[in-house]
């Protein structure tokens, strides 16, 4: 007698909702979305974004005032707002430097031609930044991508957008120069954008065994 394996049962299929920017607004206008909620709508589907550290916080005050003090007056800087650029994708990033406007595009939101620079600051979302958000940021046109990467302690920069990607990408470190292709007098050192580097665990314990000026000389202090 022979015996006939079973087929093996059809995988279950699960689609999924996507929604519009318009749906994504709408949702957040009715409260489904709270104020206070971190997310972003990302090909379609709402993401929730990493919560941000203090590295990450201190390095886009960094940045934003470094570009502000050397182009105040010449340019719009956006941080941390929502900037719709296509049907599906409405991210966050963390500094868009903008067209000078008059309305500070009160009356539109900035289109693709109005973006000169997405700066993204990557700690624990780096891979997800890097594959998923750079080449979104590439399809949508949008002509200069930098991704800072805190752990590796460099920026990564990204040109000439096509639909697969960008076809150009190049790491600055400390000691070098950046600048934006559409600002190019906009000369800024690496090192002034990034962070003090992170003290190596030795180098901390080193610190800590040598106590503060204070604490090795007994007499500070009592002159």
């Amino acid at each position: 007698m022979t015996t006939q394996a079973k087929a093996p049962a059809p995988a279950a299929t699960r689609s999924t909702r996507r929604f519009t920017v318009a749906e994504y607004y709408r949702m957040a206008e009715v409260g489904i979305l709270r104020p206070d909620e971190q997310v972003e709508l990302i090909k379609g589907e709402i993401i929730v974004m990493s919560p941000t550290g203090r590295r990450h916080s201190s390095c886009v005050a960094i940045i934003i005032e470094f570009i502000l003090s050397r182009a105040l007056g010449t340019l719009t800087l956006w941080s941390q707002s929502s900037l719709p650029l296509s049907e599906g994708f409405t991210p966050e990033p963390d500094v868009v430097l903008l067209r000078r406007r008059n309305d500070f595009y009160a009356d539109s939101n900035p289109t693709p031609a109005d973006i000169l620079l997405v700066i993204k600051v990557s700690d624990t979302s780096l891979i997800y930044d890097r594959n998923v958000k750079v080449p979104l940021y590439a399809g949508a046109g949008i002509v200069e991508t930098w991704l800072v990467n805190l752990e590796a302690d460099y920026i990564a920069v990204y040109r000439q957008p096509g639909p697969e990607g960008y076809q150009q990408s190049v790491i600055f470190r400390r000691g070098e120069k950046i600048s934006p292709a559409a600002r190019p007098d906009l000369e800024l050192n690496v090192a002034e954008l990034l962070p003090p580097p992170v003290a190596e665990p030795q180098q901390q314990q080193q610190q800590t065994a040598a106590g503060s000026p204070e604490e090795s000389n007994p007499q500070a202090g009592n002159a």
